[in-house]
């Protein structure tokens, strides 16, 4: 059914190109206002500082982007994207050591974010009502009566408007738009914030012709240490030697509050003090084929639109304009393709855009938004160096910093050796489950309350704790009945 003559979205990232993609089926015309030049192929560009870093497409990501797009999964493999069983093809070192490899519920899609956006603009320029217009700059809504009515742009040739029966904001973090909104006469929104002072630095490297006979794994993941003891601090450091297309990886090294590199020397200076030799060493084996990149802009925040008394009407909110997440937790092109497929589902059963829409969509909005938000608080409100309205009183603050690790550890350990608890804690790694429904989950408790008592009487089915200072083991640990899933 068509709503409308033309929709707008403002913002040609993948946030605003899932948008189109729900937008297209119910109006005539949906055009897409971008800042930059996108490129044809896989590339950087200004509007998207984050491309340089890895990302993760969870799967409730790729779900939702499939559904908008069909064949997109299919699309991103073929042109490069890796599909990998991180239990099989990574090498974890968590806790004291190395995990043991072994079959799990879980795989995933790795990729560059510039292939994933190529990827999807691609499939929007397969949509034929779709228009992207490049090189624009939003200068500010119309609006009559409570209701966005148009959007005022720049373009090369001059001052432009549109008049517009529905307007997406997908501009992300720094989105004008809730200044906009005051400017007309709304109440300033509610915003949520807590910023855990995570910094990540990236380089990019080439992979040598042949791997190396021990390079079993594809993936590398070091977690921060759980020694409470004296430490280097770079043992503190989230890294990840992360593969994506192109026989190339991205060597990554991120940390909550602490200072990380921004130069070549310093870079790989510091990868040599992390917990295991073997990430500098993988290193040394490939062909550096970027400059060092640091970016810092990491906070949670959550504009709360949902809680306005009356909200514009003919307006929506997707990805980081309404809700941005530390991106150590890799939630957001999944939370913002859910949305759009939440858009999505709501326009198919709307008769009339008006403000029981807009009340039914937010509110279910604010459901799906509040499973990442949940995760991303259960780790970073432990931290000292936090900041923001979300900040817990202290003795809250540490209690969770004492709970969070060993609790981890637990479904952790729990998972490599019970199916169930695996399959759950891969739902919530993947945002397919919220932490709250999993812990009540009877069989999923039983099985941690198991896992528990084996621990305590030394009886683990599933070895771990490998010297993190020897290369991870080869050996394939899965029960002999097990079967890829």
């Amino acid at each position: 059914m068509r709503l409308g003559k033309t929709a707008v979205v403002l913002g040609g990232s993948a946030a605003g190109l899932c948008a189109a993609g729900a937008l297209a089926p119910h109006f005539d015309r949906v055009l897409v206002l971008e800042r930059d030049e996108l490129p044809d192929g896989a590339e950087h560009r200004r509007g998207v500082p984050q491309s340089k870093h890895p990302h993760f497409l969870l799967n409730s990501g790729r779900r939702a982007i499939g559904a908008l797009f069909p064949g997109f999964e299919d699309d991103l493999i073929a042109a490069g994207g890796l599909l990998l069983m991180p239990s099989m093809d990574a090498a974890y070192l968590d806790g004291p050591g190395w995990s043991a490899r072994k079959r799990s519920a879980m795989t995933m899609i790795y990729g560059s974010r510039i292939l994933i956006e190529r990827v999807l603009r691609d499939k929007v320029r397969e949509l034929a009502n779709v228009d992207v217009r490049e090189g624009i700059s939003v200068r500010g809504l119309t609006i009559a009566d409570g209701e966005i009515t148009g959007v005022g742009f720049s373009a090369a040739d001059g001052e432009e408007h549109v008049d517009a029966d529905f307007v997406v904001d997908a501009m992300g973090r720094g989105s004008p738009v809730s200044g906009w909104l005051a400017a007309a006469g709304w109440p300033e929104s509610e915003v949520q914030t807590l910023d855990a002072k995570v910094t990540y630095t990236s380089r990019w490297y080439d992979l040598p012709a042949e791997r190396p006979a021990s390079w079993w794994w594809r993936h590398l993941v070091i977690m921060p240490t759980p020694d409470k003891g004296e430490h280097p601090a770079e043992h503190e450091f989230l890294v990840n030697f992360f593969p994506i297309e192109g026989n190339r990886v991205i060597a990554c090294m991120g940390s909550w509050g602490l200072e990380m590199p921004s130069t070549t020397d310093a870079f790989l200076e510091t990868a040599r003090r992390v917990r295991t030799p073997l990430f500098a060493e993988a290193m040394d084996r490939c062909a550096p084929a970027s400059p060092v990149h640091l970016t810092r802009s990491t906070g949670n925040k959550w504009r709360r639109y949902d809680r306005l008394r009356t909200r514009p009407r003919r307006l929506v909110f997707v990805g980081d304009s309404i809700c941005a997440f530390n991106p150590f937790y890799a939630q957001g092109i999944s939370s913002a393709s859910a949305s759009a497929l939440l858009l999505r589902e709501h326009l198919s059963r709307a008769e009339r855009l008006d403000a029981k829409f807009s009340a039914r969509f937010f509110t279910a909005q604010r459901g799906l938004l509040r499973v990442p938000w949940r995760l991303a608080m259960a780790r970073d409100q432990g931290y000292a160096c936090a900041v923001g309205t979300e900040r817990l009183p202290e003795w809250r603050r540490r209690l969770v910093a004492a709970m969070s690790a060993p609790a981890f550890s637990l479904v952790v350990g729990a998972a490599r050796e019970d199916d169930v608890v695996d399959e759950h804690f891969a739902k919530v790694f993947n945002l397919d489950e919220s932490l709250g429904q999993m812990l009540r989950n009877p069989r999923v408790l039983a099985g941690l309350v198991r896992y528990r008592v084996r621990a305590a009487l030394g009886r683990h089915r599933v070895p771990f704790g490998f010297d993190p200072q020897a290369e991870p083991p080869a050996t394939d640990y899965s029960p002999a009945t097990a079967t890829p899933r």
